[in-house]
């Protein structure tokens, strides 16, 4: 085996995260020949290397599909572990594993630890930018915009903004990805990404799925934070941001944080028609019954944590100036669906009918695909227009499918920050829905039944003659194009 190129340290090595995402992703990228790096597990478990070792080969197992023995027996030579508390003295520790090679330090912590471990760490004397040092941080970046704001500051004091990434795994998804590929290479797309040509944006992202066990977290944060707040920004920002001149994690940071400031703040009495709220109730999810969020397990039976969360934005720039974006994330609706959808104009005269509206459609889930809606004269002897969805497969069978943790983490080694937010990203999305988080304080979200598209009241955010495309919308019942 080649000498390792640095140390990948990951603090909080005994967690979930840790067993079902983080290893199993460095396991494939090595079987794919992507990882090269030490791997250390620090935690205050009293294990050994053998026993984390085992409890890592479990999760591996478990959570990859095409798991081989083989590849397995040497890539563990790449793991130790490290028994350690997150102060200052225990951190010293690591600098024997970590010596003066490049290191990577993982977060895989609760989020009231972010602090407390990046402060310890920067004690320790391990957070020299000479001897490219890297940080890792987990969503969520505070739980509003004043405490997004000290965490910063907290981070800063060891550690370079440059030093910082915070993942957001939506952005190392391939269709987070080809939204910016397919806007900037398709030429015929420049004339018409503006305000003369798009008549609105919705992006949306529904799970079948309720808690699955993160009843604590998610208690605190509900879905304006869980998912609005980050994941569907940064998907607002892409496709609103300019074109940038250079390809530069700078460059590309400034124009995602300049979106943001130019979207328009919601003033404590527009928040009503702005911004809707919902919880699920018990209803029937793929053919099974479900129980509704206050009969969850360890939930509040009073609680007022919204499962459901929808926003409409307005951009202030030359480009989006009237152009809603529609945002909406829900627990336990219709259908696992996510997307990305851009609806442009009708044409100037309806000349064969009304409503014949255009859709290029970004889809996430449940496969990756890009749609164009499109009409075209029905076949028979009248000039009546019939729809037509030009479809095309992001991936071909023979070509292997990167999970978004591989991604990231392969870009983490690299040193590439595109696809991590900036500090300032994260704060002015705080600011975008701070007001909306505030009126949310008193109330009770709307009830939806569990397998719905979500509450009814989402329906009001809509401009008028304006609808929301209904959640895992596929058009089967219309012929498909595959180009």
């Amino acid at each position: 085996m080649t000498q390792p190129l640095g140390t990948f340290v990951i603090l909080g090595a005994s967690g979930d995260l840790t067993y079902r995402l983080l290893m199993p992703a460095i396991y494939r990228l090595y079987a794919h020949g992507h990882w090269s790096w030490n791997v250390v597990g620090y935690a205050p478990d009293a294990w050994d290397t053998a026993a984390f070792r085992a409890h890592i080969k479990e999760g591996v197992h478990a959570f990859v599909p095409e798991f081989q023995e083989s590849v397995w027996t040497s890539f563990q030579d790449l793991i130790t572990f490290s028994s350690g508390e997150l102060e200052p003295e225990g951190c010293r520790r690591l600098q024997r594993k970590v010596g003066d090679s490049p290191a990577v330090f993982y977060l895989a912590l609760p989020p009231t630890l972010f602090g407390t471990a990046a402060v310890a760490l920067g004690e320790a004397g391990l957070a020299n930018p000479a001897a490219q040092r890297r940080l890792v941080v987990e969503k969520p970046f505070g739980h509003d915009e004043a405490s997004a704001s000290a965490l910063r500051e907290t981070l800063h004091r060891y550690w370079q903004e440059s030093q910082i990434y915070r993942i957001d795994h939506f952005l190392g998804k391939e269709t987070a990805q080809n939204l910016l590929v397919f806007r900037l290479t398709n030429r015929f797309l420049a004339s018409i990404w503006d305000r003369e040509h798009i008549r609105s944006v919705q992006i949306t992202y529904a799970e079948t799925l309720g808690l699955e066990g993160r009843w604590q977290y998610y208690e605190k944060a509900g879905a304006l934070r869980d998912m609005l707040q980050n994941h569907l920004m940064q998907l607002l920002t892409l496709v609103a941001m300019d074109p940038p001149a250079v390809w530069t994690a700078d460059t590309l940071h400034n124009h995602k944080t300049e979106v943001l400031r130019a979207v328009r703040p919601i003033p404590p009495d527009l928040v009503k028609g702005q911004a809707s709220r919902g919880q699920y109730v018990a209803g029937v999810v793929e053919g099974q019954a479900v129980p509704g969020y206050r009969q969850e397990p360890h939930v509040a039976p009073d609680s007022c944590t919204e499962t459901f969360a929808a926003l409409k934005l307005w951009i202030d720039s030359w480009r989006w100036h009237g152009v809603p974006f529609y945002l909406r994330s829900g627990k336990r609706l219709s259908h696992d669906y996510a997307e990305v959808a851009i609806e442009l104009k009708e044409v100037p005269r309806g000349l064969f009918g009304a409503g014949l509206n255009n859709w290029l459609i970004f889809r996430m889930k449940p496969d990756e695909r890009i749609d164009m809606v499109v009409w075209a004269k029905e076949p028979g002897l009248t000039l009546t227009p019939r729809r037509r969805i030009l479809s095309t497969p992001y991936r071909r069978e023979d070509e292997i499918e990167y999970s978004a943790y591989e991604q990231l983490l392969l870009a983490v080694l690299q040193g590439d920050r595109t696809p991590f937010p900036r500090y300032d990203e994260v704060e002015e999305a705080w600011r975008i829905v701070d007001p909306v988080l505030r009126a949310w304080e008193n109330g009770d979200p709307e009830e939806y039944a569990a397998g719905s598209d979500g509450p009814p009241g989402q329906a009001t955010l809509m401009e008028p003659r304006m609808s929301w495309r209904r959640i895992g919308e596929t058009d089967e019942a219309t012929q498909q194009e595959d180009v």
